[in-house]
């Protein structure tokens, strides 16, 4: 008869699982989950297209975070149940399966405990990314695209929608910019822990002459407003551009001027959009995201004057926020929250979760304190 006894862990997941479900709240889930399901049941729900994606995606949403939450329950459940099996029949792979259920719904519940720290105004809405190449010439071009592949195998993983708005594409290798969209629970939450300068320290392939270089990029996050929270925008505050959508190497995608950029000039602030087909499809994904900019610029200044105020002006975020250094030696470092890796190939292959965890965690320390 086995003597395996985990009741200690057990007791610490359902302690920390009843407090991810209080926050959750279960019963507002519930509700709002019904309230989603009334709507995506109307015989007119798809006479708005638009509302329609929103309703369905956020129904979906929260379907899906009711069955995590539901799973877990139900999996604690039978892990206890596993465990008394295995030691009333001295089943050694009974054993080991409970422990690598334990270790997997300790995993699963961690990524939850860090969701619960995500309760900014902004932080359950989607995610606009956008991509700068800065110093560091071709390097820093195909260092900007290596974040994008990046940021699109991380979304990969997890299964969430991500809809490339536009790419600049450099001359030699690389990328200037690009700017997507990421549509998943609490997208911008989790990723806006990603905004700031990253660095690459490397053996370029583009060196002639072989040295070590430095280049950077940065990564700007904005959450994608809903179109109820948008902001009137005068017609005369904007320039609108149109142009013909290219690739790599100036080859046409398309034959007709069918990308828009738009300046907002009071801020100057621009947005390209090139991935819809036609013309009036690329304005409004471009004025969605400049609509959302704005906002929050708009929040930004707002909070700048309240600590202006109070006479407390600090910087939150430094620059250089990480860096991936693949010579002399392999790391990639968060240099806020100190988190770092001795893998940059599994980083560059999507593998953030780790820095996204202790960047939340960092920031909520930060604002705590």
């Amino acid at each position: 008869m086995l003597d395996l006894d985990l009741s200690e862990q057990i007791r610490a997941l359902r302690s920390t699982f009843a407090d991810i479900r209080a926050v959750v709240d279960v019963d507002r889930l519930t509700t709002e989950i019904s309230r989603l399901s009334e709507l995506a049941e109307a015989p007119d729900l798809w006479d708005d297209t638009a509302n329609a994606q929103k309703v369905t995606s956020e129904l979906s949403h929260r379907q899906a975070e009711l069955t995590t939450i539901n799973s877990i329950e139900a999996r604690l459940d039978d892990l206890e149940v596993l465990i008394e099996l295995a030691n009333e029949a001295g089943d050694e792979d009974s054993a080991k399966e409970a422990e690598a259920e334990l270790l997997s719904i300790t995993a699963i519940l961690g990524e939850l405990e860090v969701q619960t720290l995500l309760n900014g105004e902004y932080d359950s809405y989607p995610a606009v990314i956008t991509i700068r190449s800065g110093a560091g010439g071709v390097d820093a071009a195909d260092f900007a695209e290596m974040l994008l592949r990046m940021y699109l195998r991380w979304a990969e993983k997890h299964n969430y929608k991500v809809n490339v708005l536009d790419t600049s594409y450099a001359e030699e290798a690389g990328i200037k910019s690009a700017t997507f969209e990421v549509d998943a629970p609490y997208a911008f939450g989790t990723l806006s822990v990603e905004a700031g300068t990253h660095r690459l320290v490397r053996m370029s392939p583009f060196n002639s002459a072989g040295k070590r270089q430095t280049s950077f990029a940065a990564v700007e996050v904005v959450p994608l407003m809903p179109e109820s929270a948008a902001i009137e925008i005068p017609e005369n505050d904007i320039r609108v551009d149109v142009f013909r959508s290219s690739g790599p190497g100036g080859q046409s995608v398309n034959t007709t001027d069918s990308a828009v950029r738009i300046t907002h000039i009071p801020t100057g602030l621009v947005v390209s959009c090139q991935n819809e087909k036609s013309q009036i499809q690329n304005r409004a994904a471009a004025m969605r995201v400049l609509t959302s900019r704005l906002l929050l610029l708009q929040r930004e200044e707002e909070n700048a004057k309240k600590k202006e105020l109070a006479g407390n002006i600090t910087a939150s975020w430094g620059d250089q926020m990480r860096s991936y250094v693949l010579a002399p030696y392999q790391m990639v470092k968060d240099l806020r929250s100190e988190y770092e890796v001795n893998n940059p190939s599994n980083v560059f292959d999507g593998d953030l979760d780790g820095f996204i965890a202790a960047g939340i965690r960092w920031r909520k320390s930060a604002e705590t304190s």
